[in-house]
């Protein structure tokens, strides 16, 4: 039997893991080593992101017992020897884990989880009949999109049409290329077609932050519709974050809405879906009605959710571009007028992705357009040429300094970047003087990483002056929720600033800015687990955007420094973007995708 007790001191598995296979080493008639390392493994693997174990990448585990690396079982016997235990069943048996048919091992939620998500998806793309009504749908984009001068495909008005035609649609591409400005359209378009009835819309995204930006967009692009003020004021401009939608019951992972109690809408728009798990698409899903037409916004080539699954992803299947079929490009040049070209064996999800590529942000000859293209190219040398050669001076590169050098050559610059929001009293200026700049890390421990980089410009703070008192809350303290609060209404990702509150006679409050823009304010023994963040991880960063980004790379190699990382540290920044870096590690970090185990894309993909 393995000796899971030295595994534990190998570091390759967490207490929880270990547990794990315990249990069902305990429940297992007959149990085994092999059951007992599959189980270690799946929950390892399911804590780090993935949605499964795929057990042919056995030669790809690096797992040692009292420093000798552990013998796995044949390739091909391992589930044969899985398949033996009570533990362990196929796809539709209620049992701990779940083994499919291309060797794939799931923690039975997690497998349930994206059963139901691809379900739900599948109920959404099949059976859609043609285009209805195409002389009105036609009019009604033609109001909202204008011909394009240029005479060139306009993929705004492209995804219109594909949200209108089909209950689910995925409307993705890079910054700036005007996502939330098509979703406005769409949601004129289908008001318009409502017969003035108007749609219960729902607007949501995974952070408060997000959703508060949602919400600010859509009210800014509503104003400026070409369409009637009677329209307008059917399209809504509130948004919430998903649990919120969902309604959390305290004291539980449940929702009030879900698959027997479902939501009262009619459209569901998601802002930034990269970010959203696995666990939560599901749930969402689950909860619409069939009728409901389900909208997701985002970009496919930043990271995934630091939670289980790369659902957005898996979705879009990113880095393989399917073209739309021959009949949808029919309806699309009958109604648009748009030539497009279609396959005659497209898959049926094809025809609800419509990716965006005009940067209405970066001009042609952006820097940062430039970069993060190439990096999604996948050619970190020439990503590497333009950083250091400054683009149109809106890019550049520095080689990151040694550990002893980093607080002297962050100092002068940290001083500068926050010097006025520290002088700063009112909570909404603060927020404002906070979206400025921002330092971002790629990893969280280590040198370079999150929390060593926060402890420095703290300090520095202090040796200036900018941070008075000596205890853990002070004036100015930016503080981001790192677990949900469902009592609260405070949830991960939620980002706060300490300053004194007049009408709690001066003392300190930790305000948080509520989506539709009024502050909540919170005494700071009540707030949920937080962290100090003058510096964000690239992860925790998504969602947001700032005016300037200094984005620090570690001196050597990790595994979690990717092209996707690089990717999304790089465009958050709107104006100006600073990396410090070892070439060498950036070209690796470039060259190398990130990769999240799932059955999802397969479920989605794949023809029966």
């Amino acid at each position: 039997m393995i000796d899971l007790d030295s595994l534990h001191k190998s570091g390759t598995f967490s207490p929880l893991d270990l547990h794990f296979a315990r249990f069902m080493e305990k429940l297992s008639r007959p149990s085994s080593r092999a059951l007992v390392l599959a189980a270690a493994l799946v929950s390892r693997f399911t804590r780090e992101g993935h949605i499964c174990l795929d057990l042919s990448l056995q030669d790809s585990l690096p797992v040692s017992e009292d420093g000798k690396a552990v013998l796995f079982p044949e390739a091909g016997k391992w589930g044969k020897k899985l398949r033996q235990s009570n533990v362990v069943g196929r796809p539709g048996d209620l049992r701990p884990m779940i083994l499919d048919d291309k060797e794939r091992l799931f923690l039975y939620r997690y497998w349930e989880y994206q059963e139901e998500l691809a379900k739900g998806i599948g109920r959404r793309i099949v059976h859609e009949s043609r285009v209805s009504e195409t002389e009105s749908l036609r009019q009604g984009l033609a109001k909202i999109f204008p011909a394009p001068e240029d005479g060139r495909i306009d993929w705004q008005r492209v995804a219109a049409f594909a949200a209108a035609a089909r209950r689910f649609c995925v409307i993705t591409g890079g910054p700036g290329t005007g996502k939330t400005t098509t979703v406005a359209k769409i949601l004129a378009l289908l008001m318009e077609r409502s017969m003035g009835q108007g749609l219960r819309t729902a607007l949501v995204s995974p952070t408060g932050k997000g959703a508060a930006r949602l919400q600010e967009a859509m009210r800014k692009v509503k104003e400026n519709l070409p369409c009637d003020q009677s329209v307008k004021a059917l399209i809504p401009d509130k948004a919430s974050t998903i649990h919120r939608l969902l309604g959390p019951v305290t004291g539980s992972p449940y929702f009030r809405f879900n698959a027997q109690n479902h939501l009262p809408v009619d459209v569901v728009v998601v802002d930034e879906a990269s970010m959203v798990d696995l666990p939560l698409m599901s749930k969402l899903v689950q909860a619409l009605p069939s009728q409901a037409r389900f909208i997701l916004l985002g970009d496919k080539d930043q990271l995934s959710s630091v939670e289980a699954g790369a659902v957005l992803g898996d979705i879009c299947d990113t880095a393989h571009p399917h073209p739309f079929s021959e009949s949808f490009c029919s309806d699309i040049r009958e109604v648009t007028g748009h030539e497009i070209e279609g396959s005659r064996s497209a898959p049926v999800l094809s025809d609800s992705i419509v990716v965006l590529t005009k940067s209405y942000r970066f001009g042609e000859k952006s820097g940062i357009a430039s970069v993060s293209r190439s990096i999604n190219e996948g050619d970190g040398e020439r990503a590497l040429q333009i950083l250091k050669h400054g683009g149109q001076g809106d890019v550049s590169w520095r080689p990151v300094p040694p550990v002893k050098s980093l607080p002297r050559i962050l100092k002068d610059r940290a001083v500068e970047e926050f010097h006025d929001f520290f002088k700063t009293h009112e909570p909404e200026a603060a927020f404002q003087c906070l979206e400025r700049f921002k330092v971002l890390c790629a990893l969280r421990e280590g040198p370079f990483g999150v929390n060593a980089v926060n402890l420095i410009m703290e300090h520095l703070f202090r040796e200036q002056k900018l941070i008075q008192g000596h205890g853990p809350w002070y004036r100015g303290r930016p503080v981001m929720v790192t677990r949900n609060d469902y009592t609260l209404h405070l949830y991960n990702g939620d980002v706060g600033i300490a300053l004194p509150d007049p009408s709690a006679q001066g003392e300190l409050r930790v305000f948080f800015q509520a989506p539709d823009g009024a502050l909540r304010a919170f005494h700071p023994v009540r707030l949920p687990q937080h962290e100090t963040v003058y510096a964000l991880t690239v992860h925790k960063s998504q969602g947001s955007e700032f005016d300037r980004v200094l984005l620090i790379l570690p001196d050597r190699d990790s595994p979690v420094l990717t092209r996707e990382l690089t990717y999304t540290g790089i465009t958050r920044g709107r104006e100006r973007v600073e990396v410090w870096g070892e070439e060498s590690v950036f070209r690796r970090a470039v060259s190398r995708r990130t990769t999240r185990l799932s059955g999802l894309r397969d479920a989605l993909w794949e023809e029966d």
